[in-house]
């Protein structure tokens, strides 16, 4: 049986021309290829050190680069969208400056803490923004491919999603987020736990364990997540990127299985990190009197860059209306860092009603 899965995404109709405020490795690597391959225009970008954004607007092709928020703005075009790649503790500051009702992208985590998020998203709404925050693993064409799967009803009833990373992190290639006080969780498994709610909705509680290496400065550098979903339903978070021994015994991959197929992704950007091994795309429908055969499909693109494109892409419908839902709202996306709050105070040993908001899954 040969399927036929849709899984790229659809592209807004109308131009909206895009203004990236922040210059650093993910724009370079991800945002600007990713509107390349689109063909999104980027207007313009911009950086408190003009010289960076100048750098990638020589390589990219950006007409306009400016080194300071209110000059972007003051010239910007009609239907522009806003796309912030700065640090967490820049967003609040940032947003203020935004003109009322802008349509805005935000880098994930929707700000370092939940307290921060809330704020986030409260300002959000004060100023009638459409935002939406990157959580662009939605948007990865295996995610795409399988969530295609699941919704046709050919895996039938899914009771098991499991997440598991065992590699080795090159953090210091991140010189702002390797200092982090929670590492792990809220800067790598927040786009499982964005993952998994994407799928299953928001969990019931959540059990977890974050952990240090005894021999490194981390703050932490593997994780286990369980989340509640009842009875049948089996969801967890395995991540460890202290496996500094070699490929053989890496892994990479998501997981899901149902009660009548099953469907499993290598993620091979994570291995040999930042340079990554091809991804695999494969899923199993046993049919009657045969024995289970797995079939592999070949995805076009990956997690980076392409999965970039899907965020942009459903918050740019979404602005002109072909889109009625915003994907990874802010309204939505709070319940991730509610889940992740979560997760930090069953690492610490407390017990944690988590605050849901009234949107979102």
């Amino acid at each position: 049986m040969s399927i036929e899965i849709k899984y790229k995404p659809e592209l807004p109709e109308t131009k909206q021309p895009i203004i990236i405020i922040g210059a650093g490795g993910i724009v370079a690597d991800a945002h600007l290829p990713a509107y390349k391959i689109a063909g999104f225009e980027v207007w313009g970008i911009v950086n408190r050190t003009k010289e960076r954004a100048q750098k990638l607007a020589d390589q990219f092709g950006i007409p306009h680069v400016f080194s300071s928020l209110a000059e972007a703005i003051a010239q910007s075009p009609a239907n522009v969208v806003y796309d912030l790649t700065i640090m967490p503790e820049q967003y609040i500051e940032t947003l203020r400056q935004l003109p009322v009702g802008s349509a805005v992208l935000i880098q994930k985590p929707m700000g370092d803490n939940f307290k921060q998020a809330k704020e986030i998203l409260s300002l959000c709404q004060e100023k009638k923004f459409k935002a939406a925050i990157n959580f662009q693993l939605r948007f990865a064409p295996f995610t795409a491919a399988a969530k295609y799967l699941i919704d046709q009803g050919l895996i039938g009833e899914l009771y098991d999603m499991e997440v598991r990373v065992t590699i080795k992190t090159p953090w210091e290639i991140f010189p702002h987020v390797i200092v982090h006080p929670r590492l792990e969780i809220q800067y790598h498994s927040i786009h499982y736990v964005d993952l998994i709610r994407s799928f299953l909705g928001n969990p019931k509680r959540v059990l977890a364990k974050t952990l240090k290496h005894p021999a490194k400065k981390l703050s932490s550098s593997r994780s286990t997540i369980l989340f509640d979903y009842g009875d049948t339903m089996h969801a967890v978070i395995n991540t460890n990127h202290d496996h500094d021994f070699g490929p053989d015994h890496q892994e990479s991959y998501i997981k899901w299985e149902g009660t009548t197929g099953a469907i499993k992704a290598k993620m091979g950007l994570l291995m040999d990190y930042p340079h990554g091994v091809a991804d695999v795309f494969e899923y199993c429908i046993p049919e009657e009197g045969q024995s289970p055969e797995w079939k592999r499909v070949e995805l076009e693109g990956s997690w980076f860059p392409e999965a970039f494109i899907g965020t942009m892409a459903n918050l740019m419908r979404f602005n002109e209306g072909t889109d009625q839902q915003l994907k990874t709202s802010v309204e939505d996306v709070i319940n991730t860092m509610a889940v992740v709050e979560s997760a930090y105070q069953s690492s610490d040993g407390a017990e944690m009603k988590i605050e849901y908001s009234g949107k979102g899954h």
